[in-house]
């Protein structure tokens, strides 16, 4: 995982994050054919479950745009992006900051049938501590359309080393069944997803929008003390209704001690 652990917030806050990204920064992951993401998105393509698509909608500039910045980067992109790439994709529209168009084989607990078209306040709905996210989403939305390239960045902890986790295909994974701190964070990984946004050139005022997910092992995630004493803190800090929001609630007061331990 080449996730910045010092891009985790403390105190933990539900709010956009969005960062410019500078000249050459990359958006796109070759995929290893054979990996274990290969493998789950191959079985979402195979099934036909990848792409959905408001009627009327013409995606093929976003993914002629898509092959441009592989090819601004020096990448093939030879086949379907499902495969080519680590990266999920979406079209963001900004008249209306709508998605007219998905391309996501490995969603975080979400349906992406359900977000197919919704305006950016819909979309978020279910977000918990939305009131920063919900006041600038207009202005978001018209930041991340104007033509500049953005991301951000969104992590939590989970039992499952799944990267599709569509509600409707895997059932949520449980928490271990051990009080033993430690025993529980041997079976916990870190989930990141890195989120951009880059122009579609065709089309001004649409923005190609990239989801990478990223898994690491927790134990292994928390190699340095400071980077555990980062997510204790950010863990210590959030709500209650992040806390149900992230299904963290069952597993924060185990995650904080063994995360506390000097002997990690």
């Amino acid at each position: 995982m080449d996730f910045d652990l010092s891009r985790i917030a403390v105190p933990f806050r539900m709010q956009p994050g969005l960062q410019r990204l500078g000249a050459g920064a990359r958006q796109l992951t070759p995929l290893a054919a054979g990996s274990p993401l290969w493998q789950e998105k191959k079985a979402v393509l195979e099934a036909g479950a990848s792409r959905l698509c408001v009627p009327g909608f013409d995606a093929q500039p976003a993914l002629r745009a898509i092959a441009a910045q592989a090819a601004r980067e020096g990448l093939a992109a030879e086949g379907p992006p499902e495969l080519a790439f680590e990266e999920d994709f979406a079209v963001l529209e900004g008249t209306g900051g709508t998605l007219p168009w998905l391309c996501v084989c490995v969603p975080s607990h979400w349906a992406p049938e359900e977000k197919l078209g919704l305006p950016f306040a819909a979309v978020h709905a279910p977000v918990a501590d939305k009131q920063l996210l919900l006041a600038a989403g207009a202005q978001l939305v018209q930041l991340v359309t104007s033509g500049e390239r953005f991301e951000r960045f969104v992590w939590t902890v989970t039992p499952s080393g799944r990267f599709d986790q569509h509600p409707r295909r895997h059932p949520r994974a449980p928490w271990p069944a051990t009080d033993d701190p430690a025993a529980f964070a041997q079976q916990c990984f870190l989930r990141v997803e890195r989120q951009t946004f880059f122009p579609v050139d065709e089309a001004p005022g649409q923005a190609v929008f990239t989801i990478r997910v990223q898994l690491q092992p927790l134990a292994e995630a928390m190699a340095a003390p400071q980077d555990a004493q980062r997510l204790h803190d950010a863990l210590a800090s959030m709500s209650e209704a992040v806390l149900a929001y992230k299904n963290l609630a069952p597993a924060r007061e185990r995650l904080l001690a063994w995360l506390a331990r000097p002997e990690r």
